[in-house]
Protein backbone atom coordinates (compact mmCIF):
# COMPACT_ATOMS: atom_id res chain seq x y z
CA UNK A 1 0.00 0.00 0.00
CA UNK A 2 1.56 3.31 -1.06
CA UNK A 3 1.26 6.63 0.77
CA UNK A 4 -1.75 7.91 -1.16
CA UNK A 5 -3.57 4.61 -0.65
CA UNK A 6 -2.81 4.75 3.09
CA UNK A 7 -4.20 8.28 3.29
CA UNK A 8 -7.34 7.31 1.37
CA UNK A 9 -7.76 4.23 3.56
CA UNK A 10 -7.53 6.33 6.71
CA UNK A 11 -10.14 8.76 5.41
CA UNK A 12 -12.51 5.85 4.71
CA UNK A 13 -11.77 4.33 8.11
CA UNK A 14 -12.52 7.65 9.80
CA UNK A 15 -16.00 7.74 8.28
CA UNK A 16 -16.61 4.02 8.93
CA UNK A 17 -15.58 4.33 12.57
CA UNK A 18 -17.78 7.39 13.01
CA UNK A 19 -20.77 5.51 11.56
CA UNK A 20 -20.22 2.58 13.93
CA UNK A 21 -20.09 4.89 16.91
CA UNK A 22 -23.15 6.82 15.71
CA UNK A 23 -25.03 3.50 15.56
CA UNK A 24 -24.09 2.77 19.18
CA UNK A 25 -25.05 6.29 20.25
CA UNK A 26 -28.41 6.00 18.49
CA UNK A 27 -29.06 2.63 20.16
CA UNK A 28 -28.28 4.04 23.60
CA UNK A 29 -30.47 7.10 22.99
CA UNK A 30 -33.40 5.09 21.57
CA UNK A 31 -33.42 2.74 24.56
CA UNK A 32 -33.39 5.71 26.90
CA UNK A 33 -36.41 7.17 25.10
CA UNK A 34 -38.26 3.85 25.28
CA UNK A 35 -37.66 2.87 28.90
CA UNK A 36 -36.78 6.04 30.77
CA UNK A 37 -38.64 8.85 29.00
CA UNK A 38 -41.48 6.61 27.80
CA UNK A 39 -41.63 7.78 24.15
CA UNK A 40 -40.92 4.67 22.03
CA UNK A 41 -42.56 5.90 18.83
CA UNK A 42 -44.10 9.28 19.59
CA UNK A 43 -43.08 12.53 21.15
CA UNK A 44 -39.66 14.14 21.18
CA UNK A 45 -36.81 11.55 21.19
CA UNK A 46 -34.85 13.28 23.94
CA UNK A 47 -32.36 10.48 24.50
CA UNK A 48 -31.56 10.04 20.82
CA UNK A 49 -31.08 13.78 20.33
CA UNK A 50 -28.80 14.08 23.37
CA UNK A 51 -26.77 10.99 22.43
CA UNK A 52 -26.20 12.11 18.85
CA UNK A 53 -25.46 15.67 19.98
CA UNK A 54 -22.84 14.47 22.48
CA UNK A 55 -21.25 12.17 19.91
CA UNK A 56 -21.26 14.77 17.16
CA UNK A 57 -19.96 17.44 19.49
CA UNK A 58 -17.14 15.17 20.66
CA UNK A 59 -16.16 14.32 17.09
CA UNK A 60 -16.19 17.96 15.98
CA UNK A 61 -14.28 19.10 19.04
CA UNK A 62 -11.65 16.41 18.52
CA UNK A 63 -11.35 17.31 14.85
CA UNK A 64 -10.78 21.03 15.42
CA UNK A 65 -9.35 21.18 18.96
CA UNK A 66 -8.44 17.62 19.96
CA UNK A 67 -4.73 18.23 19.44
CA UNK A 68 -4.75 21.17 21.86
CA UNK A 69 -6.65 19.13 24.44
CA UNK A 70 -4.14 16.29 24.20
CA UNK A 71 -1.17 18.65 24.55
CA UNK A 72 -2.73 20.42 27.52
CA UNK A 73 -3.43 17.12 29.26
CA UNK A 74 0.25 16.15 29.01
CA UNK A 75 1.55 19.57 30.14
CA UNK A 76 3.60 19.75 26.94
CA UNK A 77 5.75 22.86 26.50
CA UNK A 78 6.60 24.46 23.12
CA UNK A 79 10.14 23.71 22.02
CA UNK A 80 11.02 27.36 21.30
CA UNK A 81 9.87 28.40 24.76
CA UNK A 82 12.05 25.75 26.40
CA UNK A 83 15.10 26.67 24.30
CA UNK A 84 14.86 30.29 25.42
CA UNK A 85 15.21 29.35 29.10
CA UNK A 86 17.37 26.19 28.85
CA UNK A 87 20.88 25.63 30.14
CA UNK A 88 23.67 25.19 27.60
CA UNK A 89 23.59 21.37 27.84
CA UNK A 90 19.80 21.26 27.52
CA UNK A 91 19.84 23.73 24.66
CA UNK A 92 22.05 21.36 22.65
CA UNK A 93 19.55 18.51 23.08
CA UNK A 94 16.63 20.74 22.20
CA UNK A 95 18.43 22.12 19.16
CA UNK A 96 19.15 18.56 18.03
CA UNK A 97 15.44 17.78 18.23
CA UNK A 98 14.71 20.97 16.29
CA UNK A 99 17.14 19.97 13.55
CA UNK A 100 15.85 16.40 13.32
CA UNK A 101 12.24 17.58 12.97
CA UNK A 102 13.30 19.90 10.13
CA UNK A 103 15.10 17.03 8.38
CA UNK A 104 12.21 14.61 8.65
CA UNK A 105 9.64 17.21 7.58
CA UNK A 106 11.69 17.80 4.42
CA UNK A 107 12.11 14.05 3.84
CA UNK A 108 8.36 13.49 4.23
CA UNK A 109 7.49 16.51 2.07
CA UNK A 110 5.34 17.98 4.85
CA UNK A 111 5.02 21.34 6.58
CA UNK A 112 7.04 21.43 9.78
CA UNK A 113 4.76 20.45 12.69
CA UNK A 114 4.68 22.34 15.95
CA UNK A 115 7.13 20.71 18.35
CA UNK A 116 6.59 20.18 22.08
CA UNK A 117 8.42 18.53 24.96
CA UNK A 118 6.51 16.68 27.69
CA UNK A 119 8.12 16.94 31.16
CA UNK A 120 8.23 13.21 31.86
CA UNK A 121 11.33 11.04 32.48
CA UNK A 122 9.92 8.03 30.63
CA UNK A 123 10.94 7.90 26.93
CA UNK A 124 7.92 8.27 24.64
CA UNK A 125 6.55 10.38 21.79
CA UNK A 126 3.31 11.09 19.98
CA UNK A 127 1.83 13.14 17.15
CA UNK A 128 -1.60 14.73 17.01
CA UNK A 129 -3.65 17.05 14.78
CA UNK A 130 -6.28 16.87 12.06
CA UNK A 131 -3.96 17.02 9.02
CA UNK A 132 -0.31 17.75 8.09
CA UNK A 133 -0.99 21.50 8.03
CA UNK A 134 -2.33 21.44 11.62
CA UNK A 135 -0.10 18.82 13.23
CA UNK A 136 1.91 18.76 16.44
CA UNK A 137 4.70 16.44 17.48
CA UNK A 138 5.68 15.89 21.11
CA UNK A 139 8.50 13.95 22.75
CA UNK A 140 9.13 13.38 26.42
CA UNK A 141 12.13 14.71 28.26
CA UNK A 142 13.10 11.12 28.91
CA UNK A 143 13.29 10.44 25.19
CA UNK A 144 15.72 13.31 24.66
CA UNK A 145 17.89 12.09 27.56
CA UNK A 146 17.84 8.43 26.46
CA UNK A 147 18.31 8.37 22.68
CA UNK A 148 21.21 9.31 20.45
CA UNK A 149 20.70 11.31 17.27
CA UNK A 150 20.02 8.36 14.93
CA UNK A 151 17.53 6.84 17.37
CA UNK A 152 15.80 10.20 17.85
CA UNK A 153 15.62 10.57 14.08
CA UNK A 154 13.91 7.18 13.85
CA UNK A 155 11.28 8.15 16.42
CA UNK A 156 10.59 11.52 14.78
CA UNK A 157 10.31 9.82 11.38
CA UNK A 158 7.81 7.35 12.88
CA UNK A 159 5.65 10.19 14.20
CA UNK A 160 6.02 12.14 10.95
CA UNK A 161 4.69 9.06 9.15
CA UNK A 162 1.60 9.12 11.35
CA UNK A 163 1.08 12.73 10.28
CA UNK A 164 1.68 12.01 6.61
CA UNK A 165 -0.67 9.01 6.60
CA UNK A 166 -3.46 10.93 8.44
CA UNK A 167 -3.26 8.46 11.34
CA UNK A 168 -3.42 11.41 13.73
CA UNK A 169 -6.84 12.47 12.50
CA UNK A 170 -8.24 8.95 12.65
CA UNK A 171 -6.96 8.19 16.14
CA UNK A 172 -7.90 11.59 17.61
CA UNK A 173 -11.50 11.23 16.40
CA UNK A 174 -11.65 7.64 17.67
CA UNK A 175 -10.44 8.73 21.11
CA UNK A 176 -13.20 11.35 21.36
CA UNK A 177 -15.93 8.96 20.19
CA UNK A 178 -14.83 6.20 22.56
CA UNK A 179 -15.05 8.70 25.40
CA UNK A 180 -18.53 9.80 24.31
CA UNK A 181 -19.81 6.23 24.06
CA UNK A 182 -18.43 5.33 27.50
CA UNK A 183 -19.96 8.47 29.03
CA UNK A 184 -23.41 7.88 27.51
CA UNK A 185 -23.36 4.16 28.28
CA UNK A 186 -22.67 4.93 31.93
CA UNK A 187 -25.36 7.61 31.91
CA UNK A 188 -27.92 5.21 30.40
CA UNK A 189 -27.12 2.40 32.84
CA UNK A 190 -27.49 4.75 35.82
CA UNK A 191 -30.77 6.08 34.44
CA UNK A 192 -32.00 2.51 34.04
CA UNK A 193 -31.58 1.80 37.74
CA UNK A 194 -32.78 5.20 38.96
CA UNK A 195 -35.86 5.67 36.81
CA UNK A 196 -36.28 2.60 34.69
CA UNK A 197 -38.55 0.55 36.95
CA UNK A 198 -41.55 2.86 36.57
CA UNK A 199 -41.15 3.16 32.81
CA UNK A 200 -40.72 -0.59 32.38
CA UNK A 201 -44.00 -1.06 34.26
CA UNK A 202 -45.64 1.49 31.94
CA UNK A 203 -44.35 -0.41 28.90
CA UNK A 204 -45.38 -3.93 29.95
CA UNK A 205 -48.09 -3.79 27.31
CA UNK A 206 -45.48 -3.74 24.57
CA UNK A 207 -45.12 -7.53 24.96
CA UNK A 208 -42.43 -9.38 23.06
CA UNK A 209 -41.35 -6.31 21.10
CA UNK A 210 -40.77 -4.36 24.29
CA UNK A 211 -38.88 -7.24 25.90
CA UNK A 212 -36.70 -7.63 22.80
CA UNK A 213 -35.93 -3.92 22.72
CA UNK A 214 -34.97 -4.01 26.39
CA UNK A 215 -32.58 -6.93 25.81
CA UNK A 216 -30.99 -5.23 22.78
CA UNK A 217 -30.61 -1.98 24.72
CA UNK A 218 -29.02 -3.69 27.72
CA UNK A 219 -26.61 -5.56 25.47
CA UNK A 220 -25.78 -2.29 23.70
CA UNK A 221 -25.08 -0.52 27.01
CA UNK A 222 -22.74 -3.31 28.10
CA UNK A 223 -20.96 -3.86 24.79
CA UNK A 224 -20.67 -0.28 23.50
CA UNK A 225 -17.64 0.69 25.65
CA UNK A 226 -15.97 -2.69 25.09
CA UNK A 227 -16.47 -2.68 21.32
CA UNK A 228 -15.39 0.96 21.14
CA UNK A 229 -12.13 0.22 22.94
CA UNK A 230 -11.52 -2.91 20.87
CA UNK A 231 -12.06 -0.97 17.65
CA UNK A 232 -9.66 1.75 18.74
CA UNK A 233 -7.01 -0.78 19.75
CA UNK A 234 -7.34 -2.77 16.52
CA UNK A 235 -6.82 0.30 14.36
CA UNK A 236 -3.98 1.55 16.57
CA UNK A 237 -1.96 -1.68 16.36
CA UNK A 238 -2.11 -1.82 12.57
CA UNK A 239 -1.12 1.85 12.28
CA UNK A 240 2.02 1.30 14.38
CA UNK A 241 3.41 -1.34 12.02
CA UNK A 242 2.79 0.95 9.04
CA UNK A 243 4.38 3.94 10.75
CA UNK A 244 7.46 1.87 11.64
CA UNK A 245 7.90 0.89 7.99
CA UNK A 246 7.21 4.43 6.73
CA UNK A 247 9.60 5.90 9.28
CA UNK A 248 12.36 3.54 8.19
CA UNK A 249 11.68 4.61 4.61
CA UNK A 250 12.16 8.28 5.52
CA UNK A 251 15.46 7.77 7.37
CA UNK A 252 16.76 4.89 5.22
CA UNK A 253 17.95 3.54 8.57
CA UNK A 254 15.58 0.95 10.11
CA UNK A 255 18.18 0.02 12.74
CA UNK A 256 18.03 3.53 14.23
CA UNK A 257 14.32 3.11 14.99
CA UNK A 258 14.89 -0.50 16.11
CA UNK A 259 17.47 0.66 18.67
CA UNK A 260 15.13 3.42 19.80
CA UNK A 261 12.32 0.93 20.38
CA UNK A 262 14.68 -1.30 22.33
CA UNK A 263 15.66 1.62 24.56
CA UNK A 264 12.01 2.61 25.04
CA UNK A 265 11.07 -0.98 25.83
CA UNK A 266 13.78 -1.21 28.50
CA UNK A 267 12.23 1.71 30.38
CA UNK A 268 9.81 -0.06 32.71
CA UNK A 269 8.24 3.02 34.33
CA UNK A 270 4.92 4.28 32.89
CA UNK A 271 4.69 7.66 31.17
CA UNK A 272 2.70 9.34 33.94
CA UNK A 273 2.06 12.58 32.03
CA UNK A 274 0.13 10.73 29.31
CA UNK A 275 -3.23 9.33 30.35
CA UNK A 276 -4.96 6.15 29.24
CA UNK A 277 -7.31 7.97 26.87
CA UNK A 278 -4.46 9.08 24.62
CA UNK A 279 -2.27 5.97 24.99
CA UNK A 280 -2.93 4.86 21.42
CA UNK A 281 -1.34 8.05 20.06
CA UNK A 282 2.09 7.21 21.49
CA UNK A 283 4.96 5.28 19.91
CA UNK A 284 4.86 2.91 22.92
CA UNK A 285 2.12 2.14 25.42
CA UNK A 286 2.58 4.76 28.16
CA UNK A 287 0.75 2.58 30.68
CA UNK A 288 3.22 -0.25 30.14
CA UNK A 289 0.63 -3.00 29.78
CA UNK A 290 2.02 -6.52 29.57
CA UNK A 291 -0.81 -7.31 27.14
CA UNK A 292 1.30 -5.85 24.37
CA UNK A 293 4.19 -8.21 25.11
CA UNK A 294 2.60 -11.03 23.10
CA UNK A 295 0.59 -11.35 19.93
CA UNK A 296 -2.48 -13.55 20.06
CA UNK A 297 -6.23 -13.19 19.78
CA UNK A 298 -6.72 -11.54 23.19
CA UNK A 299 -3.78 -9.16 22.75
CA UNK A 300 -5.01 -8.21 19.30
CA UNK A 301 -8.30 -7.07 20.83
CA UNK A 302 -7.17 -5.17 23.92
CA UNK A 303 -3.54 -3.99 23.55
CA UNK A 304 -2.93 -0.47 22.25
CA UNK A 305 0.31 -1.42 20.49
CA UNK A 306 1.82 -4.44 18.74
CA UNK A 307 4.48 -6.40 20.66
CA UNK A 308 7.79 -4.50 20.77
CA UNK A 309 9.71 -7.66 19.93
CA UNK A 310 7.70 -8.06 16.72
CA UNK A 311 8.19 -4.44 15.71
CA UNK A 312 11.94 -4.59 16.36
CA UNK A 313 12.27 -7.88 14.47
CA UNK A 314 10.50 -6.43 11.42
CA UNK A 315 12.77 -3.37 11.41
CA UNK A 316 15.90 -5.51 11.70
CA UNK A 317 14.65 -7.69 8.85
CA UNK A 318 14.51 -4.57 6.68
CA UNK A 319 18.26 -4.19 7.34
CA UNK A 320 18.81 -7.93 6.72
CA UNK A 321 19.66 -8.56 10.34
CA UNK A 322 18.20 -10.95 12.89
Amino acid sequence: MNILEQQASNRRRTWLVMLVFIAFLFLIGTGFDWYIVGTPFGGVPIGSIVALAVGSGSALFSYFAGDRAVLLSTHAMPLDQLKASATEADRLKLQQLDNVVDEMAIAAGLPRPKVYVVPDPDPNAFATGRDPAHASLAVTRGLLDTLDREELQGVVAHEMSHIRNYDVRLMTVIAALVGAVILLSDWASRSLWWGGTRRRDDNEGNGAAGALMLVVWLIGIILAPIVGQMLAMMVSRRREYLADASGAELTRNPLGLARALEAIDEAVEPTKSINRGTAHLCIADPVGHMMGASEHSVADLFATHPPMAQRIARLKAMAYQK
